[in-house]
């Protein structure tokens, strides 16, 4: 049944339709391209901290960890660069194929590039759950990467595009939802295969194939954008396909907009060149900043290396594997929260919010840490303070699970005019993953040498990027994606840069003298 609700930029112009099932299912649909993402975010640190891999693939770190002397410091038992090139080898990966999906998703469609990505990870996940050595895994890895690129470059912006205004911060949070489904089911996983006598390992890594038949499957049945398809020439078929997202006949403002925006697309030869220009300052200054702030809250060292963190502190095999999906469970429930809350009180309240708890979380526990291994790292967690450790830690993955998490990904994927969407999005998707890489690939060195310290660096970060949304990032629900040059141009800093025939203007201020 559909919800009879109205599609209101919230000051802008009201589009015609309502909140159809049809619109719903499919953004469920495509929103599953976040399981392959979140399976591997959550599978990495629970295998890496399997006796049996460690020992056929790192025996160097597996002695390190077992060193009956006593005398490696808790800060640097995991510490080795080819182990944690397992771990981010996948994200340079990403960050390549990110550049080559834009092109898919421009002349192909959103579609093409989601069912390609989901046939390139399957085939990486079978390689992993085969691995005879350390190249196969690192080469599944690199396939696994070139997969997520393509997901995470198209999944997004068709989200933006297929859903109204009203909720759109909701269908497009189902990525993100998607993201900690998959962490949290990884992590069960880990648990589980922990307790076998042999192979554990091989069936955690082997398993990624179910995420991706999931999203290649659905990715098949899903149709094309109507952005895509006016994109593509197809205009026919995209008012067709606006009729059957809205519920409505009437459709001729909203379609008549992406035309427009299509029009002006068209005149762009190069999206790259184009995104540099000064009217788009807004745009290529916030796509690129984004990625970054999220990495450096430090959330991904949390997800990726969340058992082999808790074995650090000093919790037992299981207990690590056990915490790691506590704070998985955190992780989904807090998500479902941003869904109910990001068009209701928007996405600004959400940043604050979350940036103010996620620092808060970030020095406590860097005070904790300091207070039990001191700078040497001798010592262990009682029992208490391990429980206020997994306690800290949960309250700040539930803060960047309803703030920096999705809205990562929403705020670049709805900012952006047709005519540099794909690669905007390529941008969001390549920075977020160069920075994965580099936090992945240096967070254990830097815990080694940083110490406690280290959740101090990322609390830093927290309060810089905190300011940064304050001062810089403008209100954006509830405005039609083909309209966002209003908020740029009544923006105290980014007004400048809009020229007052920007795309969408004419349109405010047709409205505003009718």
């Amino acid at each position: 049944m559909a919800v009879g609700v109205g599609i209101d930029s919230g000051g802008g112009k009201q589009y015609e339709g309502r909140v159809t099932p049809f619109v719903i299912a499919t953004c469920l649909v495509a929103a599953t391209g976040g399981l392959i993402f979140g399976y591997d975010i959550g599978i990495s640190g629970g295998v890496t901290s399997m006796d049996e891999f460690l020992m056929k693939f790192f025996p160097s770190v597996y002695a390190k960890e077992k060193n009956p002397i006593g005398h490696e410091s808790q800060y640097c038992k995991f510490e080795n660069h080819l182990l944690t090139l397992f771990t981010s080898s996948l994200y340079l990966a990403a960050l390549v194929a990110s550049f080559f999906s834009a092109a898919t998703t421009r002349k192909l469609g959103r579609k093409a590039s989601m069912t390609v990505g989901g046939l390139v990870f399957l085939v990486g996940a079978i390689l992993n759950g085969a691995a005879m050595n350390v190249w196969m895994l690192i080469i599944g890895r690199i396939l696994l990467g070139v997969g997520i690129g393509y997901a995470n470059q198209s999944v997004p912006v068709y989200l933006s595009e297929m859903a109204p205004a009203k909720i759109r911060g909701a269908l497009n949070i189902g990525f993100q939802m998607a993201i900690t489904i998959g962490i949290f089911a990884a992590n069960l996983v880990n648990y589980g295969t922990a307790q076998m006598k042999e192979n554990g390992w091989r069936v955690s890594l082997g398993l990624a194939a179910v995420p991706a038949l999931i999203m290649t499957v659905g990715a098949l049945f899903l149709p094309d954008t109507p952005n895509s398809l006016i994109e593509r020439g197809m205009k026919e078929e995209a008012r067709e396909m606006l009729q059957k997202i809205r519920g409505t006949t009437e459709v001729d403002a909203e379609y008549d907009d992406l035309v427009e925006a299509s029009e002006v697309s068209k005149l762009v030869e190069n999206p790259w060149k184009t995104i540099m220009e000064p009217r788009y300052r807004p745009q290529l200054v916030i796509t690129a900043l984004i990625p970054f702030f999220q990495q450096l809250t430090g959330i991904n060292v949390i997800m990726f290396y969340a058992p082999v963190l808790f074995k650090t502190l000093g919790f037992g095999d299981d207990a690590a594997l056990m915490s790691a999906v506590v704070s998985g469970l955190v992780n989904v429930f807090a998500t479902v929260v941003s869904v109910f809350t990001v068009d209701k009180f928007g996405r600004r309240a959400l940043f604050l919010e979350g940036g103010i708890q996620m620092f808060v979380c970030q020095i406590a526990t860097g005070a904790l840490i300091a207070s039990v291994f001191g700078v040497s790292g001798d010592g262990a967690f009682s029992k208490e303070k391990g429980n206020l450790a997994l306690a800290l830690i949960c309250i700040y993955v539930a803060a960047f699970a309803w703030s920096w998490g999705p809205l990562g990904w929403l705020v670049p994927s709805e900012i952006h005019p047709l005519e540099t969407r794909s690669a905007g999005q390529s941008m969001n998707v390549s920075v977020n993953m160069f920075f994965t890489f580099i936090v992945g690939q240096l967070f254990l060195s830097m815990l080694c040498h940083l110490k406690f310290g280290l959740f101090f660096f990322f609390g830093g970060w927290v309060l810089v990027m905190t300011v940064f949304v304050y001062f810089f990032i403008p209100e954006t629900k509830n405005v039609p994606i083909e309209e966002m040059n209003r908020v740029w141009k009544s923006h105290w800093f980014w007004g400048k840069y809009i020229p007052d025939d920007a795309p969408g203007l004419a349109n405010a201020h047709h409205n505003n003298n009718a």
